[in-house]
């Protein structure tokens, strides 16, 4: 059987000040590649470019993943702010229907960081825009130096930083066999309210919500915070979320098989 293939969904930036590009990380690629068996495919976040219901007919897959944009508070009804930019709107345009029909189809769907908001925000739920600026909440964010410049090592900025504890008796739990991992943070903003299906799965030591699952899904429908993809060939935390969703996708992908 051949592998399962994965959209990995692309994000907006401007290469040289003047080349509208879509991109995303290497460590997405990889991931799928070395711990869930599939091939990795991008798409563009980009409602000229994308249709979402060819897009589904493709694969086999969706993964969600970080980026620098936030989504923008107007998908949640809160008003925007520059100090909060920037933003990738075309992305929210893709990704929150896109969302709604993984779920609905059965389709394996995994968020991660920005990806995992947007699956709380497709289900009506709302976002701190600043998680750092609430009171008794820690700093999220990735670590800088004094100048203000992202630190140079990559093992520094993905290090992990905080504990999650897992819901007893939920999914995450059983995936990983205990009620505690720990985990890297590299994110702004954060869960606020839970939307309408989303059952939260592990919150960290300040109560930011860290995993989450869609209910009622009849497929994978998984949410995580951190940056799951992070050398996920050795993490336990971020190995163990990876490998389930490549169980998923070769599921899914035997069970479309036998369907034709």
């Amino acid at each position: 059987m051949t592998k399962p293939v994965v959209g990995v969904i692309g994000n907006a930036r401007v290469l040289d000040e003047r080349f509208n590009v879509q991109m995303t990380g290497m460590n997405n690629f990889h991931a799928l590649h070395d711990v869930a068996g599939a091939l990795p495919l991008m798409f563009a976040a980009d409602t000229r470019a994308t249709d979402i219901g060819a897009l589904l007919e493709t694969v086999d897959g969706i993964l969600l993943t970080g980026a620098r944009a936030n989504v923008h508070p107007e998908c949640f009804d809160t008003e925007p702010s520059e100090s909060y930019e920037p933003y990738d709107r075309e992305r929210d345009d893709i990704a929150l229907p896109l969302i709604r029909e993984c779920v609905d189809q059965g389709i394996p769907l995994l968020g991660i960081c920005r990806g995992f908001q947007e699956m709380n925000v497709a289900f009506g739920g709302t976002l701190h825009p600043e998680i750092r600026d609430v009171p008794g909440r820690m700093n999220h964010r990735m670590p800088r130096l004094e100048n203000g410049e992202v630190h140079p090592d990559m093992e520094v900025v993905f290090a992990d930083r905080h504990d999650v504890d897992l819901t007893p008796g939920g999914v995450f739990e059983s995936l990983y066999g205990c009620g505690k991992i720990r985990v890297n943070s590299l994110h702004g903003q954060a869960i606020l309210e839970c939307g309408e299906r989303v059952v939260v799965e592990g919150v960290a030591e300040d109560e930011t919500i860290e995993a989450i699952q869609i209910a009622q899904a009849p497929g994978f429908a998984l949410g995580v915070q951190w940056h799951a993809e992070y050398r996920s060939t050795e993490k336990p935390a971020n190995h163990v979320v990876i490998k389930a969703f490549g169980e998923a996708l070769a599921a899914y992908r035997h069970k479309r098989a036998g369907q034709r």
